[in-house]
């Protein structure tokens, strides 16, 4: 049996995100996911919700049935 892998294209935080420091961020995904690194990603709260910004991942480690990404905020959406 298979480890079932989910190809992802956008950051969804779900507002768990946690700020390590300046614009980067670390987030904790259940399950293994693959994301692509080094490339601006759209980064939103929900699938369906508004464009929060706009992210760059710097590290993605799969552990214990988990993915934890470090990401970089490289641009905000402002809300008006």
């Amino acid at each position: 049996m298979g480890m079932p892998l989910e190809l992802n294209t956008m950051i969804v935080t779900k507002g768990r995100e946690k700020r390590l420091e300046d614009n980067f961020f670390s987030l904790t995904k259940e399950g293994y996911r693959l994301y692509p690194v080094d490339i601006p990603l759209e980064v939103k709260k929900t699938i369906e919700g508004d464009l929060t910004g706009t992210g760059v991942i710097k590290k993605v480690e799969l552990t214990e049935n988990t993915t934890t990404l470090t990401y970089q905020l490289i641009s905000l959406n402002s809300t008006n």
